[in-house]
Protein backbone atom coordinates (compact mmCIF):
# COMPACT_ATOMS: atom_id res chain seq x y z
CA UNK A 1 0.00 0.00 0.00
CA UNK A 2 2.53 2.31 0.73
CA UNK A 3 4.81 1.70 -2.42
CA UNK A 4 1.45 2.11 -4.26
CA UNK A 5 1.53 5.89 -2.25
CA UNK A 6 4.98 6.35 -3.29
CA UNK A 7 4.46 5.96 -7.11
CA UNK A 8 1.35 7.84 -7.02
CA UNK A 9 3.38 10.57 -5.91
CA UNK A 10 6.22 10.13 -8.20
CA UNK A 11 3.89 10.17 -11.15
CA UNK A 12 1.07 12.45 -10.24
CA UNK A 13 3.68 15.59 -11.60
CA UNK A 14 4.36 13.72 -14.88
CA UNK A 15 -0.03 13.22 -15.34
CA UNK A 16 -0.44 16.89 -14.63
CA UNK A 17 1.78 17.95 -17.14
CA UNK A 18 0.48 15.60 -19.94
CA UNK A 19 -2.96 16.99 -18.74
CA UNK A 20 -1.75 20.43 -19.27
CA UNK A 21 -0.04 19.99 -22.60
CA UNK A 22 -3.27 18.55 -23.60
CA UNK A 23 -5.53 21.60 -22.42
CA UNK A 24 -3.31 23.69 -24.73
CA UNK A 25 -3.61 22.21 -27.42
CA UNK A 26 -7.30 21.70 -27.55
CA UNK A 27 -7.37 25.43 -26.42
CA UNK A 28 -5.26 25.99 -29.62
CA UNK A 29 -7.97 23.77 -31.91
CA UNK A 30 -10.92 25.24 -30.24
CA UNK A 31 -9.31 29.06 -30.39
CA UNK A 32 -8.22 28.39 -34.00
CA UNK A 33 -11.69 27.17 -35.08
CA UNK A 34 -13.17 30.30 -33.69
CA UNK A 35 -10.94 32.86 -35.52
CA UNK A 36 -11.88 31.50 -38.61
CA UNK A 37 -15.25 31.88 -38.11
CA UNK A 38 -14.60 35.64 -37.43
CA UNK A 39 -14.63 35.82 -33.71
CA UNK A 40 -12.28 38.76 -32.62
CA UNK A 41 -9.21 37.57 -30.57
CA UNK A 42 -9.49 40.19 -27.82
CA UNK A 43 -13.31 38.84 -27.72
CA UNK A 44 -12.12 35.30 -27.60
CA UNK A 45 -9.62 36.11 -24.66
CA UNK A 46 -11.93 38.29 -22.75
CA UNK A 47 -14.61 35.25 -22.89
CA UNK A 48 -12.14 32.85 -22.11
CA UNK A 49 -11.19 34.87 -18.99
CA UNK A 50 -14.45 35.86 -17.82
CA UNK A 51 -14.92 31.48 -17.81
CA UNK A 52 -12.20 31.26 -16.13
CA UNK A 53 -13.20 33.39 -13.35
CA UNK A 54 -16.55 32.12 -12.78
CA UNK A 55 -15.26 28.54 -12.23
CA UNK A 56 -11.92 29.62 -10.19
CA UNK A 57 -13.15 32.41 -8.24
CA UNK A 58 -15.22 30.13 -5.61
CA UNK A 59 -12.13 27.83 -4.87
CA UNK A 60 -10.24 30.87 -4.28
CA UNK A 61 -12.88 32.58 -1.80
CA UNK A 62 -13.73 29.87 -0.14
CA UNK A 63 -10.40 27.70 0.36
CA UNK A 64 -7.98 30.22 0.01
CA UNK A 65 -9.04 33.40 2.02
CA UNK A 66 -7.23 32.61 4.99
CA UNK A 67 -4.01 31.78 3.27
CA UNK A 68 -3.42 34.93 0.95
CA UNK A 69 -0.72 36.97 2.12
CA UNK A 70 -1.27 40.53 3.02
CA UNK A 71 -1.91 42.77 -0.40
CA UNK A 72 1.28 45.35 -0.21
CA UNK A 73 1.77 47.71 -3.03
CA UNK A 74 4.51 46.02 -3.90
CA UNK A 75 2.23 42.49 -4.78
CA UNK A 76 -0.13 44.71 -6.48
CA UNK A 77 2.65 45.96 -8.86
CA UNK A 78 3.83 43.05 -9.39
CA UNK A 79 0.05 41.35 -10.22
CA UNK A 80 -0.60 44.45 -12.64
CA UNK A 81 2.80 43.47 -14.47
CA UNK A 82 1.40 39.81 -14.38
CA UNK A 83 -1.40 40.49 -15.91
CA UNK A 84 0.31 43.00 -18.46
CA UNK A 85 2.80 40.20 -19.67
CA UNK A 86 0.11 37.12 -19.39
CA UNK A 87 -3.17 37.96 -20.41
CA UNK A 88 -2.61 41.35 -22.32
CA UNK A 89 0.47 40.83 -24.11
CA UNK A 90 1.12 37.25 -24.28
CA UNK A 91 -2.87 35.98 -25.09
CA UNK A 92 -3.18 38.85 -27.92
CA UNK A 93 -0.27 38.57 -29.75
CA UNK A 94 -0.37 34.61 -29.55
CA UNK A 95 -3.94 34.25 -31.07
CA UNK A 96 -3.03 36.75 -33.61
CA UNK A 97 -0.28 34.42 -34.63
CA UNK A 98 -2.66 31.68 -34.37
CA UNK A 99 -5.65 33.50 -37.01
CA UNK A 100 -2.55 33.81 -39.53
CA UNK A 101 -0.96 30.34 -38.91
CA UNK A 102 -2.59 26.89 -37.62
CA UNK A 103 -3.29 25.46 -34.49
CA UNK A 104 -0.38 22.57 -34.95
CA UNK A 105 1.96 24.79 -36.28
CA UNK A 106 1.45 27.63 -32.81
CA UNK A 107 1.32 24.19 -30.62
CA UNK A 108 5.07 23.07 -32.16
CA UNK A 109 6.33 27.00 -32.04
CA UNK A 110 4.96 26.93 -28.05
CA UNK A 111 8.16 24.62 -27.83
CA UNK A 112 10.28 27.71 -27.85
CA UNK A 113 8.71 28.45 -24.20
CA UNK A 114 11.35 26.95 -22.17
CA UNK A 115 14.25 27.98 -24.45
CA UNK A 116 13.45 31.49 -23.52
CA UNK A 117 12.56 31.07 -19.89
CA UNK A 118 15.56 28.81 -19.47
CA UNK A 119 17.68 31.51 -20.86
CA UNK A 120 16.03 34.70 -19.40
CA UNK A 121 16.11 32.88 -16.15
CA UNK A 122 20.09 32.21 -16.33
CA UNK A 123 20.67 35.60 -17.49
CA UNK A 124 19.07 37.28 -14.44
CA UNK A 125 21.10 34.33 -12.23
CA UNK A 126 17.43 32.66 -10.95
CA UNK A 127 18.97 29.92 -12.58
CA UNK A 128 22.02 27.92 -11.34
CA UNK A 129 24.16 25.95 -14.19
CA UNK A 130 27.09 23.98 -13.86
CA UNK A 131 28.09 22.53 -16.58
CA UNK A 132 30.15 19.86 -14.94
CA UNK A 133 26.61 18.28 -13.12
CA UNK A 134 24.01 16.21 -14.60
CA UNK A 135 21.32 18.04 -13.78
CA UNK A 136 22.93 20.97 -15.67
CA UNK A 137 23.75 19.05 -18.83
CA UNK A 138 20.43 17.54 -18.91
CA UNK A 139 18.96 21.09 -18.25
CA UNK A 140 21.02 22.01 -21.30
CA UNK A 141 20.17 19.29 -23.52
CA UNK A 142 16.45 19.24 -23.13
CA UNK A 143 16.64 23.04 -24.33
CA UNK A 144 18.82 22.17 -27.35
CA UNK A 145 16.46 19.34 -28.12
CA UNK A 146 13.25 21.41 -27.63
CA UNK A 147 14.47 24.04 -29.96
CA UNK A 148 15.64 21.21 -32.46
CA UNK A 149 11.89 20.00 -32.35
CA UNK A 150 11.03 23.49 -32.86
CA UNK A 151 13.28 23.92 -36.11
CA UNK A 152 12.05 20.77 -37.19
CA UNK A 153 7.96 21.62 -36.98
CA UNK A 154 8.70 24.72 -38.52
CA UNK A 155 11.08 24.35 -41.37
CA UNK A 156 10.40 20.82 -42.86
CA UNK A 157 7.68 20.87 -44.83
CA UNK A 158 6.30 17.29 -45.87
CA UNK A 159 3.72 16.29 -48.42
CA UNK A 160 -0.02 17.24 -48.24
CA UNK A 161 -2.11 14.45 -47.02
CA UNK A 162 -5.50 15.16 -48.57
CA UNK A 163 -8.03 14.11 -45.89
CA UNK A 164 -11.94 14.38 -46.12
CA UNK A 165 -12.48 17.40 -44.22
CA UNK A 166 -9.68 19.40 -46.21
CA UNK A 167 -10.95 18.40 -49.26
CA UNK A 168 -11.66 21.17 -51.76
CA UNK A 169 -8.97 24.07 -49.74
CA UNK A 170 -6.04 25.53 -52.78
CA UNK A 171 -2.84 24.23 -52.12
CA UNK A 172 -1.72 26.90 -54.49
CA UNK A 173 -3.02 29.09 -51.96
CA UNK A 174 -0.65 28.22 -49.20
CA UNK A 175 1.98 28.47 -51.72
CA UNK A 176 1.50 31.98 -52.45
CA UNK A 177 3.98 34.68 -51.62
CA UNK A 178 1.45 36.42 -49.91
CA UNK A 179 0.23 33.53 -47.54
CA UNK A 180 4.12 33.22 -46.63
CA UNK A 181 4.07 36.67 -45.68
CA UNK A 182 1.01 35.90 -43.55
CA UNK A 183 2.50 33.11 -41.91
CA UNK A 184 5.66 34.66 -41.21
CA UNK A 185 4.12 37.85 -39.46
CA UNK A 186 1.96 35.40 -37.86
CA UNK A 187 4.94 33.64 -36.34
CA UNK A 188 6.72 36.60 -35.27
CA UNK A 189 3.65 37.70 -32.94
CA UNK A 190 3.57 34.42 -32.06
CA UNK A 191 7.38 34.58 -30.85
CA UNK A 192 6.73 37.97 -28.93
CA UNK A 193 4.16 36.41 -27.46
CA UNK A 194 6.31 33.22 -26.43
CA UNK A 195 8.35 35.83 -24.88
CA UNK A 196 6.18 37.90 -22.35
CA UNK A 197 4.99 34.39 -21.96
CA UNK A 198 9.01 33.65 -20.28
CA UNK A 199 8.88 36.70 -18.39
CA UNK A 200 5.15 35.96 -16.76
CA UNK A 201 6.53 32.46 -15.46
CA UNK A 202 9.89 34.16 -13.87
CA UNK A 203 8.01 36.84 -12.37
CA UNK A 204 5.06 34.46 -11.19
CA UNK A 205 7.40 32.57 -9.89
CA UNK A 206 9.08 35.19 -7.61
CA UNK A 207 5.06 36.70 -6.71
Amino acid sequence: MESRTQLYKKVKPFVAIILVQLGHAGMSIIGKFALNKGMNPRVFIAYRYAVATVVIAPFAIFYDRKKRPKLTCSIFAKIMLLALLGPVAYQNLYYEGVKRTTATYSRALFNVVPLCTFAMAWILRLEKVNIRRRASQAKVLGTIVSFGGVMLMTLVKGPSWNLPWTYGHSHQESASAAHTQVVVKGSLMMLAGFFCQSGYIILQVRV
